[in-house]
């Protein structure tokens, strides 16, 4: 690949990194791996300016600002920080500074893994609190600010002042929160970080309330009639207001005091009540600052220091297997407990055979295990084996039902193909109950799993034949409880057929294919009578997901099951087939960007009750693109093809 397109290719990842990030609080990837092709980008950048992008990320602070909120001009930018990545490149930042004063002194703080906010005082009240956005215009959450119970509403300053915090949400709610998710059976944040930006960007404040957030403030962006000489005065003035100021922050004289306050917070970061992805430099001057000025995204000031991802040796004890809901056989690395990034982790998914293969571990060995991005434990490698080590081999039989076990030839995957295997009848039992498919709030894996341990439940149809007396009487249960359970249970029944077809957990069959399958085939009956090939002819089936559904559906055990569970009066119609409209009949659309008022589901609910299909990739079959804000690379290749593109405006104007 040539520099230029590697620039651009470089770019465009990026942005959509960025998008997921900062905008939907969903990352795609590590922190590490982010900032490394971040510094990629800036170094090619350097070398050849002449190539980089009027778009390109490196010139942009953050993300955007949503449409769900009111928009806030800042009146002081709220810029973002240059990164390092060692020692080297912080003794170059020294030398920097050292063109400008030969007497530095830096002040030290933790940088906070959160979301970072903007809090205006007038008269001595909090009047607005604003995201960062995209550094110049951010998001008015000053309903949700106020729940957070550390932010001080008033303060003994009657001038203007605005304060910088980041708001984080502690490990101890993280976990509770987590926990929560997991009783009701919803998607479970993945860190703590996206948790409290999806918290604090939430249109009802009392789901803000209710998440418990918290705030460390790091900065005055400005103030009036009062001045400071130092950075770390400042602080000291903020903290006898009350307001909760970043911890453990403190003047140090040079980078090699620096490095050793580094190096101590990092040995000590787990003890701190959040997740902190670094530590920051400032020059404590505020008159040198103004001096240096900035950079286009970055004060020319500051610098932080980013921990690399952090890695643990520990023993591996034993290679457990579980067992998926479509019979896939995992192994799972049991090891000696160790603490990585805030909490304790003892198992780690190992994929397969071949994966353990390649790493070259055995049972009894000292194995590398680390966060990925911070979340999810992985073993990254071996750091010694030893004499009485033993090989894993992946078992023959089913470990839940003793069943043979089968590899299909394009697959490194064991799997178990009996569908009365009692572990896949609780992994079943969970995909049913949840929110993509029949949305059973309160069924969430902790309560299948507590059901099947109490011999209440086995199989799907089980659940609509519990009570309120018997869900009561187990332990931690109340009336209530049971009684809002059994309420959600029943709501179930008139659930969308395509949910009921997703929830099956039919192999291959996605969300989106039981959409298209329940357009195809709009009640239980035709569905049951169709032919291979009338699957094949379904515009975007392929011959494996046809097969898996026929296959699926043929199955005895499957037509007692939809017997049950008619005869229990679950909705097999789809009844919106009937309501659709065909304003967008024969028409493609493709999504990309932000779009004003409507979320990308949302808008493809629209197209699809319309007559209308949507599509995740530009070809010249597409008939519209529908592009929102920080539209990337499909909106390019729509330019290229000719296909016409249009806004939500004249989008709603179709249909209207």
């Amino acid at each position: 690949m040539d520099v230029k397109n590697e620039i651009i290719e470089l770019t465009n990842r990026l942005k959509k990194y960025s998008t997921a990030y900062y905008d939907s609080d969903k990352p795609l990837i590590s922190d590490f791996e982010y900032d490394s092709l971040m510094r990629k980008l800036v170094d090619l950048e350097n070398k050849y300016p002449e190539y980089k992008l009027p778009d390109s990320p490196t010139s942009k602070v953050g993300g955007s600002a949503s449409k769900l909120f009111n928009p806030v001009t800042h009146t002081v930018k709220m810029e973002s920080l240059q990164d390092a990545f060692s020692y080297d490149e912080l003794y170059a930042f020294e030398n920097r500074v050292k063109e400008f004063t030969d007497n530095i002194e830096f002040s030290f703080e933790p940088k906070i893994d959160g979301l970072s906010v903007s809090l205006e005082y007038q008269n001595g009240s909090l009047v607005t609190a604003s995201t960062r956005g995209d550094g110049s215009v951010g998001e008015d959450v000053t309903a949700n600010v106020l729940t957070i119970k550390s932010i001080p509403k008033t303060i003994d300053f009657k001038d203007k002042l605005e304060v910088r915090g980041e708001v984080y949400m502690s490990r101890a709610e993280f976990l509770k929160l987590i926990e929560r998710q997991e009783n009701n059976g919803e998607k479970t944040a993945k860190n703590p970080r996206n948790a409290a930006a999806g918290s604090l960007r939430q249109k009802n404040s009392e789901i803000t309330k209710r998440r418990n957030l918290s705030c460390y403030c790091f900065n005055i962006q400005q103030i009036d009639n009062m001045e400071f000489t130092t950075h770390t005065d400042s602080l000291d003035f903020l903290k006898k207001l009350g307001f909760p100021v970043v911890p453990f922050y403190k003047k140090v004289n040079g980078i090699a005091q620096a490095i050793k306050e580094i190096e101590n917070l990092g040995n000590t970061r787990e003890n701190l009540d959040c997740d902190i992805d670094g530590a920051v430099l400032k020059v404590n001057d505020l008159a040198l600052r103004q001096t240096m000025g900035s950079t286009v995204k970055c004060p020319r000031w500051a610098i932080a220091y980013k921990y690399p991802p952090e890695e643990k040796v520990t023993r591996l004890n034993t290679i457990s297997v579980n067992v998926g809901r479509t019979g896939a056989i995992t192994p799972v690395a049991e090891f000696s407990p160790i603490l990585l990034a805030g909490t304790t982790v003892s198992r780690a998914v190992l994929h397969n055979q071949d994966f353990i293969a390649e790493k070259g571990i055995k049972i009894g060995d000292d194995i590398i295990v680390r966060k990925a991005g911070e979340i999810i434990p992985e073993v990254v490698g071996l750091k010694q084996t030893y004499d009485s080590s033993v090989p894993f081999k992946m078992p023959e039989f089913c470990p839940s039902c003793g069943s043979p076990l089968y590899k299909e030839e394009d697959e490194a995957v064991l799997r178990c193909l009996n569908t009365d295997c009692p572990a896949q009848n609780v992994r079943h039992i969970i995909h049913f109950a949840s929110r993509d498919a029949l949305d059973i709030e309160g069924l969430g894996p902790a309560m299948v799993e507590l059901l099947v341990k109490n011999n209440l439940i086995s199989q799907i149809c089980d659940i609509y034949y519990l009570t309120a007396d018997k869900i009561e009487a187990l332990e931690r249960m109340g009336k209530k409880s049971a009684d809002n359970l059994i309420k959600a249970i029943e709501n179930s029944k008139n659930s969308d057929f395509y949910r009921l077809i997703y929830g099956l957990g039919i192999r291959h069959i996605g969300n989106k294919a039981a959409k298209i399958v329940c357009d195809n085939f709009t009640n239980i009956d035709l569905l049951m009578a169709a032919k291979k090939e009338d699957f094949e002819n379904i515009d975007g089936f392929g011959s494996v997901m046809a097969e898996s559904l026929y296959d699926f559906l043929h199955l005895p055990q499957t037509a007692v099951l939809i017997d049950k569970l008619k005869g229990i009066g679950l909705n097999m119609n789809n009844l919106s087939a009937q309501n659709r409209g065909d304003k967008l009949k024969g028409l493609t659309f493709v999504l990309t960007g932000t779009l004003p008022t409507l979320t990308r589901p949302q808008a493809s609910e629209i197209i699809e009750q319309n007559g209308g299909k949507t599509s995740s990739s530009v070809s010249k079959n597409t008939n519209y693109v529908l592009a929102g804000e920080e539209a990337g690379s499909k909106l390019t290749k729509a330019q290229s093809l000719g296909v016409k593109i249009i806004s939500e405006k004249e989008f709603l104007e179709m249909i209207k």
